[in-house]
């Protein structure tokens, strides 16, 4: 068999369509350039990767402006965005634009934002990057994380925004009398 029998190419809307079933959470990769002005972007492909050490990575298209940023910096703070934030995850989404206008943050012990109202955040500084078809996987040592709040997160599934609510949740809240 040869290298072509083994790989099928497929449409590009096919492969995203279908890969559009599997929801991701909806992470802001943040740092902040040499003259402390805050940069970030919103990836879809935030993962743990190992205990020990422990280490994270995200997944990053190749023509990113914000990459090179992140890159020169050798850090980056991961916010795991909550349910209520869709509208911080379109800002940070936005080419061009200044994404932390009206953005409330506080700065980590690296000295990458933290945003404020996220489920948890996740401080890093770079360990490797590894260039992987159109895009590139950057992994993080983990030097700090928290869990920030008790909200749901924000997933994206089938081309749109939602949030996540356990059943074992549910059950519990059906229980309790506020």
């Amino acid at each position: 068999m040869t290298d072509t029998d083994s790989t099928k190419l497929f449409e590009a809307r096919h492969l995203r369509d279908v890969l559009g079933n599997f929801p991701t959470s909806v992470v802001a990769v943040t740092t902040s350039d040499p003259n402390d002005v805050p940069v970030g972007m919103v990836v879809g492909s935030f993962t743990s990767v190992s205990l020990d050490p422990p280490m994270v990575s995200f997944l990053v298209d190749r023509s990113s402006s914000t990459l090179p940023k992140i890159l020169a910096a050798g850090r980056f703070c991961a916010n795991a965005l909550a349910s209520d934030q869709e509208w911080l995850c379109r800002q940070m989404a936005k080419k061009g634009a200044d994404r932390f206008t009206g953005v409330q943050w506080q700065q980590s012990a690296h000295a990458n934002p933290i945003l404020d109202g996220v489920v948890a955040w996740v401080d890093c500084t770079i360990d490797k990057t590894v260039e992987l078809g159109d895009h590139y996987l950057v992994v993080g040592l983990i030097g700090d994380l928290n869990v920030a709040s008790v909200k749901r997160p924000l997933l994206f599934f089938r081309g749109g925004y939602g949030d996540y609510t356990s059943t074992a949740q549910l059950l519990l809240d059906s229980h309790l009398r506020y």
